[in-house]
């Protein structure tokens, strides 16, 4: 057997074709990340006396076109981790990091069998995680948005934001697109806008209130514009967020599950956990499981010392553990056997992040079982 070697890169790639004793079975060549580049490449490997296992570096997501070219090929093909190679690296008694050294690692890890294969979702899963990470992406931007929104506010008209459960529902916002200061809402002789200030407040906010507030009249023109730019940001995020929850439902309605059996977990959610788990015959154990979530704790031991404060590892999936966090959140208020544990941790003095940990850990002991087993979820 022929072992190629991979080392991913943006614009080339570096190959090395090592032989079953160790040797390179020929040159290593570098091409073009292209569809001229791969097929000089298998090319090449048609062109070797003896079968042919590939290992490439799962770097970035550089390697997910060249994978499927290889794979389309008909090829075997390995994807590791750089956590092995680095590892691996570190073994050799020469410290040389270079691509044709690192195709070179790859090569041999393959040929030793010391490499293991990094999980390759299907299509599917790979579409979800696609389309549940953009919406992440999507929703951190609008928080970005909001918390600068904030920030002019609390310059312009620091009592604002106290006066409604939400500065951000659909009322406030057609208030701060016509005023962004104290000084505005103060000087606002229109009847309108005073009807509008305190409909919309429920009688909290008028202009009496506004001329009471201490705010920075100088930024008053410049408040405005930015106020008004960052509400209509938001507004055209919160558009692409619906469209692309509107997208998820394709791919889930061909996905036989039962997660949303679960009271709290949405579609969209239960999007977000199938994407980042995948196959979940691939964890023989929940702990496994647990781990690739970063929601185990950590052990830190040495000698006769045991530490005896642990934390969350936070080593793995953080998509993952961000879903199971909302879904802890979710689910906590609407199943009563997760209010009570709330309830009674709380009252014992646990701090709250500590409580919903251990919420998301039972709850992924569910979702396991009922990916596991593929049945509906049962309230015992």
């Amino acid at each position: 057997m022929i072992t190629v070697g991979i080392d991913i890169a943006k614009r080339n790639h570096e190959a090395c074709f090592m032989a079953g004793d160790g040797r390179e079975q020929q040159p290593p060549c570098r091409f073009r990340n292209n569809q001229a580049g791969l097929q000089a490449l298998l090319k090449q490997v048609q062109q070797l006396p003896e079968p042919v296992s590939i290992g490439l570096e799962a770097t970035g997501h550089y390697w997910l076109a060249l994978h499927d070219g290889l794979v389309r090929a008909g090829l075997s093909v390995q994807v590791l981790n750089p956590l092995q190679t680095h590892a691996y690296r570190r073994s050799t008694l020469r410290k040389v990091k270079n691509d044709r050294k690192d195709a070179w690692l790859i090569a041999d890890l393959v040929r030793i069998g010391r490499g293991r294969a990094a999980y390759v979702p299907d299509t599917t899963i790979l579409q979800l995680r696609e389309l549940t990470r953009f919406r992440c992406y999507l929703i951190d931007k609008i928080g970005d948005s909001k918390r600068k929104a904030l920030t002019i506010l609390d310059r312009g008209f620091p009592d604002y934001e106290g006066l409604f459960s939400d500065v951000f529902i659909q009322s406030s916002r057609a208030l701060l697109a016509t005023a962004a200061t104290a000084a505005d809402f103060a000087s606002a002789n229109l009847d309108e806008l005073t009807a509008l200030l305190t409909r919309a407040s429920r009688g909290r906010l008028g202009q009496a209130k506004a001329q009471d507030s201490l705010g920075s009249q100088a930024l008053g023109q410049v408040a405005r514009f930015e106020l008004r730019a960052l509400l209509d940001q938001i507004a055209f995020l919160e558009q692409h967020v619906a469209a692309v929850e509107q997208e998820v439902e394709a791919p889930m309605a061909t996905i036989e599950q039962h997660l949303t059996d679960i009271k709290g977990i949405s579609a969209v959610l239960a999007a977000s956990l199938l994407a980042e788990i995948g196959d979940v015959s691939r964890f023989s154990r929940l702990e496994n499981l647990v781990a690739y979530a970063g929601i185990d704790p950590t052990i830190f031991s040495s000698g006769e010392f045991t530490a005896s404060e642990s934390h969350m590892s936070k080593r793995g999936s953080p998509y993952l553990r961000r879903a199971l966090w909302l879904a802890a959140v979710s689910t906590s208020r609407w199943n009563p056997d997760l209010q009570a544990y709330l309830h009674r941790r709380l009252e014992e003095g646990k701090p709250y992040r500590v409580v919903m940990g251990a919420i998301a850990r039972k709850l992924l002991a569910r979702i396991y079982v009922i990916l596991k087993e593929n049945r509906p979820y049962e309230v015992r």
